[in-house]
């Protein structure tokens, strides 16, 4: 689907599949090997094909909630501030830094840390120090990717 322009990247984690199924891989892979049994290999892989595309439109619905929520939220809560093009950079990563709102929203760092500060005095984020560096992480975010 990228090769044809449908998508930009892959969305689709068919390692994932293979691994939780590993035993049915190598059976089909072994059929293969041993019959030439090419059928029970191509159902295998459109079962994957299957059950990962599910999995990810799960993931997806999940994430486009999430940050409905947040343009809900932030409009609300936050308005001088909220912008679509703020949720998307919260969204592109699990973290995010200062470095990433001034390049994106052309502004300057005090006001990037200004921004990022009073997101996460509300809670839309989590402030980590690591070394001299900010480290502005979308916990939401982070646990919808971990547990699906």
């Amino acid at each position: 689907m990228v090769l044809s322009g449908l998508l930009d990247i892959p969305i689709l984690y068919l390692s994932r599949y293979i691994t939780q199924n590993k035993a049915d891989y190598y059976k089909v892979l072994q059929g293969v090997r041993e019959t030439n049994d090419w059928e029970a290999m191509v159902l295998y892989m459109l079962k994957g094909v299957e059950v990962t595309a599910e999995q990810t439109i799960v993931l997806i619905t999940k994430i486009r909630d999430l940050m409905a929520d947040y343009k809900t939220r932030m409009r609300t809560e936050l308005p001088k501030i909220y912008s679509q093009d703020l949720i998307n950079i919260l969204f592109r990563n699990p973290y995010t830094k200062i470095e990433f709102l001034e390049k994106e929203l052309n502004i300057t760092r005090q006001t990037a840390s200004i921004y990022l500060d009073k997101i996460s005095e509300i809670g839309f984020l989590e402030k980590t120090k690591v070394g001299k560096s900010n480290y502005y992480m979308n916990t939401e975010l982070i646990n919808v990717l971990m547990n699906g």
